[in-house]
């Protein structure tokens, strides 16, 4: 018996892949927003690896119909990164291995790192001229270089080489070999940005079909000063709303829910820049109905003077959304994938005009927190990608040029 895997290229660009075991070991290019579809018959094994200039990066190791009947699946950096990758079984979001938002997070360490340790890996951590980090050389190569990718991606995917050889390994590692469910077709991601797969791989023939390509180069609408990005995936025009806080204190703001300034159309599959003063604290949506997914954000914050934001779902979720920097920098976060249309219907509440949303986690006029929404989006999305509960845990995203870039899908 055979199965599928399904390679999905998420970026704006080209991406080479190394293939072993399976196709000949031919390498194959997946071009932006497309899948290739490899077969592999029970027994087989192998390894899918993203190539960067050349150099080996991330790579998802896969056996079918493995001991018990079951795959065994797990994503590895032990050959270095530049790229983001998962793989998991296709409708199966509990068999996922790797980070999602490995190079962002990598990227946010090195900028954190003391002089003594980006001394340490001056040779195999590799930059582009904003310092930004491009690649990493082979982890199992430079001790040094794995204590520091452990830091903020330990148990999410290999980073040695575990047990092998006599050596018990790292615990952390090891359990990245365990067992997935079955024997099912395969499902491997990547993307410059959130690799988090499509959540079957029929909705990824429509997201494919659906959205342009992004490469966040802000190639239809240009920065112009402070302000917004605004960028629309979906094919139709919709209109966003954008609200400017009543006040604001120390880490507290007082939410604007009656007066939106301005409201923006954007076409179908466009995008155009929005300027707003300095002083706008505040978030945008789609329309001005809830529940909606907030993109909330600052144009100049007071500590650094640089454009700050994050994703927000407590007042609600009527589709995806991202925030990333436009100052070279590579910061993002957020998430691409539809988790309203297959939410359980005690998460969902209706808009007025009969809009399918995700409700409230917070409370609101409407009613207390929808605890069903919270473990949907948990499972879903989590915390670090868009605040669920409470006022932490949500990586930020900076610019220093006072302009993000806001995607809504």
């Amino acid at each position: 018996m055979s199965r599928n895997i399904f390679i999905t290229n998420l970026s704006g660009h080209d991406q080479e892949f190394e293939i072993h075991g399976w196709n000949n070991n031919q390498n194959v290019v997946v071009g932006p927003h497309q899948t290739f579809t490899i077969n592999a018959p029970d027994g087989s094994s192998g390894a899918i690896i993203a190539l960067h200039d050349g150099h080996e990066g991330e790579q998802a190791e896969i056996t079918k119909n493995g001991w018990g009947g079951n795959d065994f699946i797990d994503l590895s950096n032990i050959v270095g990164a530049g790229g983001n990758m998962t793989v998991q079984q296709v409708n199966n979001p509990a068999t996922r291995k790797g980070d999602p938002l490995f190079m962002q997070h990598l990227n946010d360490a090195w900028h954190r790192a003391d002089a003594g340790t980006r001394q340490a890996l001056e040779l195999c951590v590799h930059r582009d001229n904003n310092d930004n980090v491009t690649r990493i050389d082979a982890i199992k190569d430079w001790p040094a270089l794995e204590n520091f990718v452990r830091t903020f991606a330990d148990g999410k995917t290999y980073i040695g080489v575990g047990a092998w050889n006599g050596s018990p390994g790292n615990a952390n590692d090891n359990n990245q070999s365990s067992a997935a469910q079955g024997n099912t077709d395969i499902q491997v991601t990547y993307n410059d940005g959130d690799a988090t797969p499509p959540t079957s791989q029929s909705a990824a023939s429509v997201r494919l079909q659906s959205i342009e390509p992004v490469q966040h180069d802000i190639s239809s609408a240009q920065v112009g000063g402070p302000g917004i990005i605004l960028r629309n995936h979906r094919p139709v025009p919709q209109t966003y709303a954008f609200y400017n806080n009543y006040w604001n204190g120390n880490g507290t703001a007082g939410a604007n829910f009656d007066k939106p300034d301005p409201i923006i159309t954007v076409a179908g599959n466009d995008s155009l820049f929005v300027p707003l003063p300095e002083t706008f604290k505040g978030r945008v949506q789609r329309g001005t109905l809830l529940p909606a997914t907030w993109a909330e954000f600052q144009i100049a914050a007071d500590n650094d003077g640089a454009a700050h934001g994050d994703i927000s779902l407590q007042q609600g979720c009527d589709g995806a959304a991202t925030v990333a920097s436009t100052d070279g920098s590579g910061r993002f976060n957020g998430f691409q994938h539809d988790i309203v249309s297959g939410a359980p219907e005690a998460a969902v509440r209706y808009k007025v005009d009969g809009t399918r949303a995700l409700d409230t986690t917070v409370g609101n006029w409407n009613g207390g927190p929808n605890l069903a929404a919270i473990a949907w989006e948990n499972e879903q999305v989590g915390q670090r990608r868009a605040y669920i509960v409470g006022g932490s845990g949500t990586d930020d995203v900076a610019s220093a040029n006072k302009c993000l870039e806001v995607d809504f899908y």
